[in-house]
């Protein structure tokens, strides 16, 4: 994941390495500020392909936010489940990245929530307790639909 481009929509393709910069450095220029890193994955399937689009928001609270996303391709899983399974983990694999990248910057203080696709209706629900389960189990904080917008929302206007 560190190797894919990322996009922002006013800077453009960045390298993982840009996005951690930036990041840092609008949290170092909005030192008062609370921040939210929230990570999230949404995809879309065409015949054999699983399309992954992962996205890291950084949210001012009050103040609005940027975002950065990337693309991933991959063969189609086989089901519903393991689809949702990928994009649970490719978060995750995210948001270890966005950690150890941001370790050194002992400064900055924000919150990290992955954001996961599934929620109470339609046929994600019976996926909730275990892919939560696995989120919070390794220690990180974790929301569904209606309140996982960065996977939702601003991963899925990339799909």
């Amino acid at each position: 994941m560190l190797d894919q481009t990322f996009h922002n929509p006013s800077i453009g393709e960045m390298t993982f390495d840009d996005v951690i910069s930036t990041i840092v450095s609008e949290m170092a220029d909005g030192s008062k500020e609370q921040f939210e890193l929230l990570i999230g994955t949404d995809s879309s399937t065409s015949n054999n392909n699983l399309d992954l689009v992962s996205a890291i928001v950084l949210h001012k609270i009050g103040r609005g936010g940027r975002y950065f996303w990337t693309r991933k391709r991959e063969r189609r899983t086989p089901s519903l489940r393991h689809q949702i399974w990928r994009e649970a983990w490719l978060s995750f694999e995210l948001a270890q990245h966005v950690i150890q990248g941001l370790e050194s910057k002992s400064f900055l203080q924000f919150n990290l929530e992955i954001h996961v696709d599934i929620g109470e209706n339609g046929p994600t629900k019976e996926l909730i307790d275990e892919v939560v389960g696995m989120i919070i189990g390794n220690g990180l904080a974790v929301r569904i639909k209606p309140h996982a917008f960065a996977a939702s929302a601003v991963a899925d206007k990339h799909t």
